[in-house]
C-alpha cells in the first residue's frame, strides 16, 4: 500500500550524509534492466534498492529517506513512472532520472512537467547512465561541499583539505584516493578496486602503485593518518578513530 502520510524532504537529513551513502533506487519491472543498472552502479560504490512496480517504489522511498537518487522506468504495472514521480514530488526534491522506451517529444515533456530531472531513452549505454547519475548527484548535493570526518575537512570539488585547521596539499591522485576511501567509509576496499576507481580499468598498474601513493598521502595527513588502515592481504579501509 502506498504511504503518503509522511513528508520526506532534504531538511530531514544531512545532505553530506546522503551523499556519502550514495543510495540509488532503481524502479523497473524488467529484472534484466535492474540487474544491468545495479551492476554498473555498484562498481561506482553506490548502494542499491530495487522496486518492481510503481507502488513498491513509493513505499520503498518513504521507508528510506536517505535515498540519493531514483532511476524510474515509465511503463510499469500498478503505478506508472509519471504517477510515481508526481507522488514523490509532493514531498521531496530528490533527483529523478526517467528511463523509458517512449521516444515522443510529448512523452519526454510529460516527464519533465511532473518533476523529472533527466530523461534517458531505452536502449541506453550503462556507462553513460552512470555518468549522468554521478553528474546529477554532484550537482544536486553541491550545497554542502565540505565533508567533515574527524579532524579532516575536505572539499573535493575545490581540491581543498584541512586537518586540525591546517591546510594540507595533496596531489590530484592523492585527492582521488582520499575521495574513494572516504566515500566508502568503514568498508574494506581491495587494491584491485581502488586501482580501478582511481586509475581506471585499462591502467596497467600494480599493488605497489597503490601502496606507494597511500604511504605518501598518509605522511601528509598528520593526526588523521591512522584513519587509513591497511588490511593485510586485501587492501585498505577508511575509519575515523578517536
Amino acid at each position: 500500500m502506498v504511504k503518503c502520510d509522511k513528508v520526506v524532504t532534504l531538511s530531514l537529513y544531512n545532505k553530506v550524509e546522503v551523499m556519502s551513502m550514495r543510495k540509488v533506487l532503481i524502479v523497473d519491472d524488467e529484472l534484466k534492466t535492474r540487474i544491468l543498472i545495479s551492476d554498473f552502479l555498484k562498481k561506482e560504490g553506490y548502494q542499491i534498492l530495487e522496486a518492481r512496480n510503481g507502488e513498491e517504489a513509493v513505499d520503498l522511498f518513504f521507508d528510506n529517506p536517505s535515498i540519493s537518487l531514483i532511476i524510474l522506468d515509465v511503463m510499469m504495472p500498478i503505478m506508472n513512472g509519471w504517477q510515481v514521480c508526481e507522488e514523490i514530488r509532493k514531498v521531496s526534491k530528490v533527483p529523478i532520472i526517467m528511463l523509458t522506451a517512449k521516444v515522443n517529444e510529448s512523452d519526454e515533456l510529460k516527464g519533465f512537467y511532473r518533476g523529472a530531472d533527466e530523461y534517458v531513452k531505452k536502449p541506453f549505454s550503462p556507462s553513460v547512465l552512470v555518468a549522468r547519475v554521478n553528474s546529477l548527484i554532484k550537482r544536486f548535493y553541491s550545497v554542502d561541499e565540505t565533508i567533515i570526518k574527524g579532524v579532516i575537512h575536505v572539499n573535493f570539488d575545490q581540491f581543498k583539505l584541512t586537518i586540525d585547521e591546517q591546510d594540507v596539499k595533496l596531489s590530484t591522485i592523492e585527492f582521488k584516493l582520499l575521495e574513494v576511501l572516504i566515500s566508502n567509509e568503514n568498508r574494506v576496499l581491495s587494491r584491485e578496486l581502488i586501482l580501478d576507481k582511481v586509475w581506471g580499468y585499462s591502467y596497467d598498474g600494480t599493488d605497489r602503485t597503490i601502496d606507494t601513493h597511500i604511504n605518501r598521502m598518509r605522511n601528509k595527513l598528520g593526526n588523521a593518518k591512522d584513519y587509513i588502515t591497511t588490511i593485510r592481504g586485501i587492501g585498505y579501509k577508511f575509519e575515523v578513530t578517536q
